[in-house]
């Protein structure tokens, strides 16, 4: 993603005052794009500082800086940024047998951060086998993580279950099992991801009926759903019936006076990819009439940057908020032997979301840079 121009600044400030520059510029991008990047701005001359006058700085707009990866070995990756100021961040194991969280000050920071085991799997019965896709929420002062798992005796035996946490921190914190959320009918159901928007809290899950489909319904508690589900998509376009014919990982980002519900379409291999659900936030969004599907993949395979088979993400944001991240896995090449569930180096990867000028996402492709070549950040300081 290349700049086209970085928009200049203006700090004025009395002769003899500390000269405080900006941290972040605004870089405008292809496609009318606008986003505030760090600046490295070079070193001003303190007399400068001291009589009235004007000059200018100049800076090197500079790129995000995330570890990719930025956790080895973690599938369906999933990034909380807590209102205590920590990054918790949990994914599925490719042993498929255990629930993991690790937190961190910083998003960067989770690539090192020592990971606590949290649950493991039954060795009988029901949460017995593959154990996959947890999510972390804090809902209404309590932890709740939503996974799910086959039973020991049966692995495809799917369903969506939830864990509960009442302690304050849920590395070191009591979980217990609030059971299997109850659906109306009984399939292959999982990645199950919750949200809250205008007072109702929501569940949004992937079941088989047919095909893996995506559904959506109101909830009474963090492990029950109180209304019917309401099915909001299913495979249709040729990107979403690659290997097999996939909708799942739905995960949320409510901006700009909309819904958008990003999901992941196809087998797991190297065509595995992301589409986008939308709906008004002001619609009902129960009615399936209310969310409109990207005819396009959003985020797909790039040989450039081998990252094969991108999906099944979250969102997070950055330190300071400003800017919204996507949380993916992705593995580092494209030809895998057998099974592709079993594949073990799906990573987990991060990297900043893009705004287009009509309000809408724009995810690039993976392991995108910023490009500002040819161009300096500058800031006229006016001194009085």
């Amino acid at each position: 993603m290349r700049v086209t121009e970085i928009r200049e600044c203006s700090v004025g400030l009395q002769a003899g005052e500390t000269l405080q520059l900006p941290r972040f510029v605004e870089a405008q991008l292809e496609g009318g794009m606008t986003a505030a990047f760090p600046v490295e701005w070079e070193s001003v001359e303190p007399s400068l500082l001291e009589r009235p006058g004007t000059f200018t700085v100049e800076g090197t707009v500079k790129g995000d800086d995330y570890p990719d990866p930025l956790v080895y070995n973690r599938a369906d990756p999933y990034v909380l940024k807590h209102t205590d100021g920590y990054y918790y961040f949990t994914g599925s194991v490719p042993e498929y047998d255990r629930l993991v969280l690790r937190r961190s000050a910083t998003v960067a920071g989770l690539r090192d951060a020592e990971e606590t085991v949290i649950w493991t799997k039954h060795e009988t019965g029901e949460m017995g086998n593959h154990i996959w896709a947890p999510e972390l929420h804090h809902i209404d002062g309590k932890w709740y993580i939503h996974f799910a798992a086959g039973s020991a005796e049966e692995k495809w035996a799917i369903r969506p279950y939830v864990l509960e946490c009442e302690d304050d921190d849920p590395l070191t914190g009591q979980w217990i099992e609030k059971g299997k959320i109850q659906l109306p009918v009984e399939s292959f159901s999982l990645d199950a991801t919750t949200f809250e928007h205008r007072g109702q809290r929501y569940l949004a899950w992937a079941q088989i009926i047919e095909d893996s489909r995506l559904f959506i319904a109101r909830m009474d508690t963090p492990w029950s759903i109180a209304t019917e589900p309401v099915l909001i998509s299913k495979p249709e376009y040729d990107w979403e019936v690659q290997l097999h014919r996939v909708n799942e990982g739905p995960a949320v980002l409510i901006r700009n006076g909309r819904i958008f519900m990003a999901y992941s379409a196809s087998g797991t291999d190297h065509r595995y990819c992301m589409g986008l659900l939308t709906a008004d936030e002001s619609s009902d969004l129960l009615d399936p009439a209310s969310w409109t599907k990207s005819s396009e993949p959003v985020f797909v395979s790039s040989e450039a940057a081998s990252q094969y088979g991108p999906g099944h993400n979250s969102f997070t944001v950055s330190e300071d908020g400003t800017t919204d991240l996507l949380v993916y896995h992705a593995r580092p090449y494209k030809d895998i032997t057998g099974e592709p569930l079993y594949d073990p180096n799906r990573h987990a990867r991060v990297q900043r979301i893009l705004w287009k000028p009509d309000g809408t996402p724009y995810f690039g492709e993976p392991g995108w840079k910023l490009d500002a070549a040819g161009h300096t950040a500058k800031a006229v300081i006016t001194v009085r």
